[in-house]
């Protein structure tokens, strides 16, 4: 995908931060990502994988250090009012509504707060029941006084929602939209992210550690490990046939798993300041462990693997073993 094809883009992205002792966390360390209009794009990986962070980057609220980000094939800039334009059109939907609203904010003020921010004067009462109608609250005029403890989960998240929408953006940034939410209520969102995707063309980034919404939601999946995107593709590829072993592991625990036997990741996730020489999943690679990647072991001693493939390729994976099967 080219970046004129994409709605937002990283090339190469990377995010340090400075450590007690001259040490350095490399907590996004080149990451090349598309999400295109009307996209759903799934993030998906282990807590501590660098998810977030790369999320905060691709909004601009951490400023990389290295690599590119692209808005509608145009760089992104970090002025001020360059990036205050930037955020009206990529809008970030948190975790937990009941800590995004202000408790003492009418669902009209929540809802209305991007618009007073961005000096958008003209029917801010048209605007902000258009969102909330947008958003599933309706009628909108009912929730315009109600107070965010009035309302169920549910309708909190959607509250967030409506205050992303009101802006009208190109693209939502989700960070683990559904995770506070009940069961019930979680497919109420999923499908409201759907509708927003069919009928608005709206792109999204959704950042999360459940498969099984990656499946429900996404069109495409990046598998990020430690700093890294080590599989990509068709959301149906990569969780019906995973290639990259740290995916086959995620996807082996998953109900009517393709994965024969659940796979259980040997050590911890390393920490982003203290990444390992060679492939970095090595240390805990199941193929390693079990042998099976004697051929290359090598390469994986060696050399950190790059997403391989030319980019025409819908499904690639950074992984020496891999490389080697499908060349036979």
């Amino acid at each position: 995908m080219s970046l004129n094809d994409s709605v937002l883009s990283a090339r190469d992205l990377r995010v340090e931060f400075g450590l007690p002792g001259g040490r350095v966390a490399r907590a996004v360390d080149g990451v090349d990502l598309d999400v295109a209009p009307g996209e759903i794009v799934a993030l998906a990986g282990e807590s501590g994988c660098g998810k977030t962070t790369l999320a905060r980057a691709l909004l601009g609220l951490e400023r990389a250090t290295g690599g590119a980000i692209a808005f509608g094939g145009a760089p992104l800039r970090y002025s001020t009012r360059a990036l205050k334009a930037y955020r009206r059109r990529v809008q970030l939907v948190l975790q937990d509504p009941s800590g995004a609203l202000n408790p003492r904010h009418t669902v009209y003020d929540a809802v209305a707060e991007g618009l007073r921010i961005h000096g958008i004067t003209d029917d801010e009462p048209g605007r902000v029941a258009e969102a909330l109608s947008r958003a599933g609250l309706r009628p909108p005029e009912q929730f315009f006084l109600a107070y965010p403890h009035e309302l169920s989960g549910g309708q909190r998240q959607r509250v967030v929602i409506a205050g992303a929408l009101v802006l009208q953006p190109s693209l939502l940034v989700a960070d683990e939209p559904v995770a506070s939410l009940d069961a019930s209520v979680r497919g109420e969102i999923l499908s409201l992210l759907l509708r927003l995707k069919e009928e608005q063309g709206l792109g999204a980034l959704v950042i999360t550690h459940d498969l099984g919404l990656a499946w429900s939601i996404a069109d495409r999946i990046a598998i990020m490990y430690l700093g890294r995107i080590v599989e990509q593709g068709p959301v149906e590829q990569v969780l019906t046939a995973p290639r990259h072993p740290y995916t086959r592991a995620l996807v082996s625990v998953l109900p009517d798993s393709p994965v024969p036997e659940p796979v259980v990741l040997a050590g911890e996730l390393p920490d982003a300041s203290d990444i390992p020489g060679g492939c970095r999943f090595r240390p805990r690679c199941q193929e390693v462990a079990s042998g099976a990647a004697a051929p290359v072991l090598h390469q994986c001693e060696g050399e950190d693997p790059e997403i391989l493939g030319p980019e025409s390729k819908p499904h690639v994976v950074a992984c020496h073993l891999d490389r080697a099967r499908m060349a036979v």
